[in-house]
């Protein structure tokens, strides 16, 4: 039985129910439950994700996420340690320049 041949059988069985005085609580849960099931599937299917492979797609995914992360803080503490050298180093020379050490150099 697939899974939208359960979750029709089981509103057949909510609809009769209701007729008499109301669905039981179990009934309503397997719906919400087969409904899950049923919408989630067809998500996967959508985007690609409902084959043997998908586990291992999404494990190269985030492999491939982490290592940009990775990059991408790296990249940002070497601008900012150049960034700071750059500063210290003009620091550096206006301390020079204001102490008259440009005449060692002539």
């Amino acid at each position: 039985m697939s899974k939208g041949d359960m979750l029709a059988g089981l509103l057949a069985q909510a609809s009769s129910g209701a007729a008499g005085g109301g669905s039981d609580l179990v009934t309503l849960r397997a719906i919400v439950e087969e409904a899950s099931e049923l919408g989630a599937a067809r998500t996967l299917e959508r985007i690609g994700l409902d084959d043997e492979s998908a586990h291992q797609d999404l494990s190269e995914l985030r492999e491939l996420l982490q290592a940009w992360r990775d990059a991408k803080a790296s990249a940002q503490a070497a601008a900012i340690g150049w960034i700071v050298r750059a500063v210290l180093a003009l620091l550096l020379l206006g301390l020079a320049v204001r102490l008259g050490a440009t005449e060692l150099l002539r």
